[in-house]
């Protein structure tokens, strides 16, 4: 298998992530950050080239043992159960959850999705994007760059990401269902918003928006602040999307509960920087 390369992974043609000085790519971004700060999120469809995106599915397919599949039930915030908490407090609404990931540390060598993630010229473009700088690869050896992997019948409650940006590829879809649900914004570091909150955790509908993916769009998601959930996977195939994680503050990393729910294991970083905090929310 050759090495990677940026014009073997991206179509640069579309997406000249390679030129940021050319016109083609001020216009990508300016309406990237349009839909960015108008719903806290974009896509750019067709992002990755269909031979990347088959490289992906194999990979995840090589590696289907090492994927930790979880069947646990968790709160939006990934916090441990508090019985001492008002009954219209969203701490204390918990959902099963069923879903796998392929652990950043398990990629393999060659992987074009590592790959990516390492390259200075996507870190600059999702930074020009999200007009933010500096922007940094997230420290987190587990969460930066894994696989999401959902079989059948397999649902991701509402939550909230425990890093500012994620990338969404969408590497394989799902027959049926497997539809992102999010609400932009729905809280900041200064309003936690509860109550807000508690109602699309009820079954409220109010300012939920959806998004389809198909195979090799680009999903850029400010996933820190605006709840989101994937809807039930129906059908007979599973759903594979790859999540590279960009940060404001290079050194915080996912707390060791949110870990150990999420990706079936705690490191020694997770431990060290627990108490980091940068935006005062409380997960």
């Amino acid at each position: 298998m050759s090495n990677p390369t940026l014009e073997k992974i991206i179509n640069l043609n579309s997406y000249p992530i390679n030129q940021p000085h050319s016109t083609k790519y001020k216009k990508i971004i300016e309406n990237a950050r349009n839909l960015l700060n108008k719903d806290g999120c974009c896509r750019l469809s067709k992002f990755i080239l269909e031979n990347s995106i088959s490289r992906m599915k194999n990979e995840v397919e090589r590696n289907i043992n090492k994927i930790y599949f979880t069947q646990e039930k968790h709160n939006p915030y990934f916090t441990k159960e508090d019985t001492n908490l008002p009954p219209n407090n969203p701490k204390i609404i918990f959902e099963k959850r069923e879903s796998g990931y392929l652990n950043s540390n398990d990629l393999e060598g060659n992987s074009d999705l590592k790959y990516i993630y390492d390259q200075y010229e996507l870190l600059k473009f999702v930074s020009d994007c999200l007009g933010v700088s500096p922007i940094y690869k997230w420290k987190d050896p587990i969460a930066k760059n894994p696989y999401s992997v959902m079989l059948p019948g397999h649902y991701f409650p509402w939550h909230f990401d425990g890093n500012e940006y994620t990338l969404s590829i969408l590497v394989q879809k799902s027959e049926k269902g497997g539809v992102f649900e999010y609400v932009p914004d729905i809280r900041s570091k200064d309003n936690e918003n509860f109550e807000n909150v508690t109602k699309i955790l009820r079954g409220g509908r109010e300012n939920v928006k959806t998004l389809d993916l198909e195979e090799g769009d680009l999903q850029i998601f400010k996933g820190r602040f605006s709840m989101h959930r994937v809807t039930k996977i129906e059908g007979r195939k599973s759903r594979y999307i790859a999540l590279p994680t960009y940060v404001k503050d290079p050194n915080r990393v996912n707390k060791p509960e949110h870990s150990r729910q999420v990706y079936g294991k705690v490191m020694p970083i997770h431990y060290e920087r627990e108490n980091i905090e940068i935006d005062g929310l409380i997960d």
